[in-house]
């Protein structure tokens, strides 16, 4: 794990966590806990999402070269 993926999951629980507080400022620690943990773990299924789209992207454009 590169340090810049590490970021990207830490901002992600934060800005979840952020997220939470706008919606309940009274949010309990289970509650601030869940959401941070979501917000990493939804980081990291995005950008393997991301990825796995770029790959398949690239290998459709290298197939498409026939012209």
């Amino acid at each position: 794990m590169g340090i810049g993926k590490l970021i990207e999951e830490v901002a992600g629980a934060v800005a979840a966590e952020d997220g939470l507080k706008a919606v309940d400022p009274n949010a309990g620690l289970l509650a601030k806990t869940a959401a941070a943990v979501a917000g990493f773990e939804g980081v990291d299924k995005l950008t393997d999402l991301i990825e796995e789209k770029n790959k398949a992207q690239a290998a459709d454009d290298s197939g498409d070269q026939n012209g």
